[in-house]
């Protein structure tokens, strides 16, 4: 079943190419039927996430998916395709957004499935990404909005290319901050430890 959530996800990254080169190479019908079997992969990839949240993504994404391939094919209008990265993102948002409204936001919790034990500076800092990460959903989202009223090459460059470059940026660039700020934090935690045995 591993092998059937990585063949979902790569199959969903590559979504935006499959749409242009498909609909320019085979026609509607033909991806209409493709992208539904994706979706589908998607929903049953979702259960086997530990988190329930992302469970209820891939599920209502894959959902969506469907209803959307549904629409273009009944209407014949490739634009209904289009629409899948923005509902992705305002899934995204949402499941990110909610979190803050929790003891643990969703960032904390996927945190803890390596640390266990994350100290409160870690718990902050994991609230603040959490936030950066909602302002690029909303972001995200409303470039591939306006990309839906745009020619398809435009709506390919950026959903299938620019807005992952985007995402992988911003994951790289927190990768470093965390590892500035656990180098930092680290010490102090060290020092408190030491104290609480001496004292």
């Amino acid at each position: 079943m591993r092998a059937l959530t990585i063949l979902s996800a790569i199959a969903l990254l590559a979504y935006p190419l499959a749409v242009y080169y498909g609909l320019s190479q085979w026609g509607l019908g033909v991806v209409a039927g493709l992208l539904a079997f994706l979706f589908l992969l998607r929903i049953i990839a979702g259960n086997q996430t530990r988190l329930r949240e992302l469970k209820y993504v891939a599920w209502l994404s894959g959902a969506t998916g469907i209803v959307l391939t549904l629409l273009g094919t009944v209407f014949q209008q490739e634009g209904w395709f289009t629409f899948y990265p923005v509902v992705v993102n305002t899934l995204m948002f949402g499941l990110f957004s909610m979190s803050l409204w929790q003891k643990e936001t969703l960032v904390e919790r996927l945190a803890r499935l390596q640390e266990p034990n994350l100290p409160a500076s870690g718990v902050r800092y994991t609230r603040k990404v959490t936030k950066v990460w909602c302002a690029f959903f909303v972001i995200n989202g409303s470039i591939a909005l306006y990309t839906c009223f745009q020619p398809l090459a435009v709506w390919t460059l950026y959903n299938g290319l620019i807005s992952y470059l985007a995402a992988g940026t911003l994951f790289i660039v927190e990768f470093i901050v965390r590892f500035f700020v656990r180098e930092d934090v680290e010490p102090h935690n060290n020092q408190q430890q030491n104290d609480k045995k001496n004292g």
